[in-house]
């Protein structure tokens, strides 16, 4: 009975402390983490993109962040399917650059993949990929204001 009234203690500290931990959401130690209790905006700043699973689970997890993310400065290739966020907003400043894409390193074109970009996208910007950008390999670069004409579900960021 001694060895119980022992360990109590030990056990009501380990339930203390661990509720002193903060949770990441993806856990690891990449850029896209994003702490549970942070309540700033997550800004985006100066992404070329890379890889498009990446992206789509890069994107899940912002949308799960109930933070604001703001997409500031460049933003080009898969960095464009964050864009629709709901809980994103443009920089007044941002160049959003579109191409074909292509399997990384390569100029071999991925066609599955431009389907599969084109979930993220709507309205004008839609219909833009569609037709024109996801069939070239040449960067189309746009303002911010221009792809809020595009798509006017999408936000302008405060200063």
């Amino acid at each position: 009975m001694r060895r119980k009234t022992r360990l109590l203690p030990l056990l009501l500290a380990g339930l203390v402390l661990a509720g002193c931990v903060t949770e990441t959401e993806a856990g690891g130690n990449g850029p896209g983490d994003v702490r549970v209790s942070d309540k700033a905006p997550i800004v985006i700043r100066n992404d070329d993109g890379g890889n498009v699973t990446g992206y789509i689970a890069r994107r899940e997890q912002l949308a799960k962040s109930g933070r604001r993310v703001e997409i500031r400065g460049y933003c080009a290739s898969a960095c464009t399917m964050l864009t629709t966020l709901p809980n994103a907003c443009l920089g007044p400043k941002l160049v959003i650059a579109f191409h074909a894409p292509h399997f990384i390193g390569t100029n071999i074109p991925a066609p599955m993949v431009t389907g599969l970009m084109g979930r993220y996208y709507r309205n004008g910007v839609l219909q833009k990929w569609n037709s024109t950008w996801s069939k070239s390999q040449k960067m189309t670069k746009i303002s911010a204001r221009e792809y809020v004409r595009l798509d006017p579900q999408t936000r302008i960021c405060p200063r």
